[in-house]
């Protein structure tokens, strides 16, 4: 039997509707994981089974910011004030690493305080009023964070970032901070500061109205450019870790050939260089 044309126009129309109003957001039982993902269209929060991170033990020349974070995210999971934290730097220097293993260890030292990593795209950042509202309903507590922060002169994203740090009448929910990591300290480039300066009407309001976005943040994290010795201490730390045992003076020609061939050092290098090693000698990780 055919379905009249009527009929399925009408069920076309129905899907398309159905289609531009998705269903309600349904708040996921945050009992089911550790650290959730946001995603738009329709809103939801994913669960993480397992989240990709390494130990806190094993991110070597950064123990001033390890320190620092871990203060401040112990006394945010056991329901105390905490800062909106901007970790800014060099690259691969461990910025996202930290957050990740900071959450970890945190979780291990408080087991009683429900604290779920909520990580946000900074091309959504436009629905996190919305995502606000949804934690601020929840009894648990949220490290927010966004991933590699930054923006260009024509982005209008950090105005949606701003109202929702300090601004508006609600303000950041209690049970609710911020964590982001950034290259750059002010969130965009530095000819696009100068070229403010140079070109705006009033350049000190433009400049002042992007660059308030990082003063949002009460803790500001720097991470410089290690040395040769923490670059061999990382992969001599990676090494005991997962039982990799090798003649000393062969692992520091090699790990300095391979970091003089790449131009630089950084953790991100490191471990580049000891997977590389790892699967030579037959090494699982």
């Amino acid at each position: 039997m055919t379905t009249p044309p009527e009929a399925e126009s009408l069920r076309r129309i129905a899907e398309a509707l159905e289609r531009l109003s998705p269903p309600a957001f349904a708040m996921p039982d945050f009992a089911d994981a550790d650290a959730f993902v946001w995603h738009v269209s329709p809103d939801h929060l994913q669960p993480v089974a397992q989240v990709n991170r390494v130990a806190l033990d094993l991110l070597v020349g950064i123990d001033r910011a390890r320190d620092t974070l871990v203060a401040n995210t112990l006394q945010f999971a056991r329901g105390f004030p905490a800062n909106n934290a901007l970790l800014w730097g060099a690259r691969g220097m461990g910025k996202s690493s930290l957050v990740k293993a900071v959450h970890a260890h945190v979780l291990e030292r408080a087991p009683d305080c429900a604290l779920k990593l909520v990580e946000i795209q900074r091309e959504d950042l436009p629905s996190i009023g919305r995502l606000m509202q949804h934690l601020r309903a929840s009894s648990a507590r949220f490290v927010l964070f966004c991933d590699d922060l930054s923006f260009s002169h024509d982005d209008q994203h950090y105005k949606s970032l701003k109202a929702v740090l300090d601004g508006g009448v609600e303000g950041r929910p209690e049970n609710v901070v911020l964590y982001a990591t950034s290259n750059r300290r002010h969130l965009m480039p530095r000819d696009m500061i100068e070229n403010e300066r140079s070109s705006a009407i009033s350049p000190s309001e433009s400049v002042e109205e992007k660059v308030s976005l990082s003063d949002r943040f009460g803790l500001w994290l720097g991470f410089h450019p290690c040395g040769q010795d923490e670059f061999l201490a990382m992969i001599d730390g990676y090494c005991a870790v997962y039982g990799l045992r090798i003649d000393r003076d062969r692992l520091r020609a090699e790990a300095i050939e391979w970091q003089a061939t790449r131009g630089s050092r950084s953790g991100r290098v490191a471990w580049q260089f000891f997977t590389d090693l790892a699967g030579r000698e037959g090494v699982r990780i």
